[in-house]
């Protein structure tokens, strides 16, 4: 099993599909990445040599940040935000859809289970 940043990636995926499983790293990535060693875009994690292991862990910690490096600078970001108290820090605070999306009657996702109002039926 191949580790890479701290994360074991598949052994029977494709490399492409396999360098997903970082977070931080998507599709583009990972085509980027696979270009910049030279690894044949068919081939799977457990045909590649120790070295073609190396040279992905090496592109990855030169040219991205991943894992805990991006969890920690996106939630920081996120709590600046709340600090600052602009709206985006505020429907961060208040648990609601921070995007402009409606919130009459969806964003069930990000406000959790509808809760029962007391004396309401009539």
């Amino acid at each position: 099993m191949a580790r890479i940043a701290g994360v074991n990636i598949p052994t029977n995926k494709r490399v492409l599909v396999a360098l997903t499983y970082i977070h931080g790293i998507g599709d583009h990535r990972a085509f980027q990445i696979c270009e910049k060693v030279g690894i044949d875009l068919s081939r799977r994690v457990n045909e590649l040599t120790e070295q073609e292991v190396i040279n992905i862990r090496e592109a990855i910690d030169q040219d991205y940040q991943v894992e805990g490096d991006l969890r920690r600078e996106v939630s920081m970001n996120i709590k600046r935000l709340m600090d600052l108290g602009c709206y985006r820090g505020l429907r961060h605070r208040r648990n609601l859809p921070v995007r402009g999306q409606r919130t009459h009657t969806n964003a069930r996702t990000r406000k959790g289970k509808a809760r029962a109002i007391a004396g309401r039926k009539k």
